[in-house]
């Protein structure tokens, strides 16, 4: 078929869940429509160096290595020697999950080269990846999240752990501000395991988030679209017992950590209600295209959102394109969707007005 689309799918990353960008990547490229779209494969090693990988399976490193193209060539990626490239691109789907990916660096550098992009822009994507901002605007919204605590140890704040249980009880949750993936997360229940709890946290980014911890069941919602987003019915996480909370071992490691219920088994009100309130934070947090969102639901009925992943894994196990599965979007559709989506909104944005001359006021 004539006049395909050539996706750029970018992936890998320095981010810690390098390895769960890889694993996502390969699903997407197996399963996108290759007689709509010409994937173009760019990894991104651990250290940042970006390469035109050949082969899904490739190590990343093995490929020529690429410079970007400030608007002056038909490559918008240019191999170092100059003798190949990526091509003209005409999208670009990153499957970045983390540090450098979801945070609106990757989104910044593709708008600021003109290149569409799947996924939210800039200002939601740094918003979302933000824990303690997302849950700062969620409240600003009147949206229910979790009670929390930060400080920051480089303007000499400190919050010894008496403090933090008379605030916000026991147990509480200890978080990096800016990953996924749940590294760097510790479930705290004493003073001792609250030390080794921000030494962990710490290791991995500058600002912690001390939650309070929600005894409910874990629930997560698929989100699509742009001027009247849509939520997928809610699924539900049931976490092994000899599991605290949903850890990275248990959502990537071990096959039996946990059972994945989707539907969600809730009454109808109740799901309708966890779907308005997704849409709601979904549209709060300023995100576009596709997202998935967290939240618990407990057994007095409260709904507390959690966080939400602009760029949810597409794993065998993940629950982002299960969720739209359920109601009859198979994988290939919905990676079309959302490249199509990304591709419209791109072309709106071209219709504003980028110059400005004050002679015609």
């Amino acid at each position: 078929m004539e006049n395909k689309r050539r996706i750029g799918l970018l992936y890998g990353g320095k981010s810690v869940e390098h390895e769960i960008s890889i694993r996502s990547a390969r699903n997407v490229f197996q399963h996108m429509d290759k007689n709509l779209f010409d994937p173009v494969l760019i990894g991104i090693t651990k250290k940042g160096r970006w390469h035109l990988v050949r082969d899904i399976d490739q190590d990343i490193g093995e490929g020529p290595a690429l410079n970007l193209s400030l608007g002056h060539s038909s490559d918008t990626f240019q191999t170092t020697t100059g003798t190949d490239g990526t091509g003209k691109l005409d999208a670009v789907f990153p499957v970045l999950h983390g540090t450098d990916g979801e945070d609106g660096s990757i989104q910044g550098l593709l708008q600021t080269v003109s290149v569409p992009y799947a996924g939210s822009g800039v200002l939601g994507s740094a918003v979302a990846m933000d824990k303690l901002l997302s849950k700062r605007l969620l409240q600003a919204s009147g949206i229910p999240t979790s009670r929390f605590l930060t400080f920051n140890p480089q303007k000499g704040e400190h919050l010894e752990y008496s403090q933090v249980i008379s605030t916000i009880g026991s147990p509480f949750m200890v978080k990096p501000i800016s990953l996924g993936s749940s590294v760097g997360i510790s479930k705290v229940k004493s003073a001792e395991e609250y030390e080794q709890a921000l030494k962990e946290s710490f290791s991995f980014d500058q600002g912690v988030l001390l939650e309070a911890y929600i005894q409910g069941r874990e629930l997560e919602c698929a989100i699509l679209g742009n001027a009247r987003p849509k939520a997928s019915s809610p699924g539900e996480i049931v976490i092994n017992p000899k599991y605290e909370f949903y850890t990275y071992d248990a959502k990537y490691e071990d096959p039996g950590a946990v059972e994945i219920k989707i539907p969600a088994e809730l009454p109808p009100e109740t799901a309708e209600k966890i779907k308005d309130i997704c849409v709601q934070s979904y549209q709060a947090l300023n995100c576009e295209d596709f997202a998935r969102v967290d939240l618990f639901l407990t057994d007095q009925g409260e709904i507390f959102i959690n966080e939400i992943n602009t760029i949810p894994g597409f794993t065998n196990s993940s629950m982002f394109p299960s969720l739209w599965g359920q109601h009859g979007i198979d994988y290939t559709d919905l990676i079309t969707q959302i490249l199509e989506m990304a591709i419209a909104r791109f072309e709106q944005q071209k219709e504003l007005n980028r110059e400005y001359d004050n002679r015609q006021y």
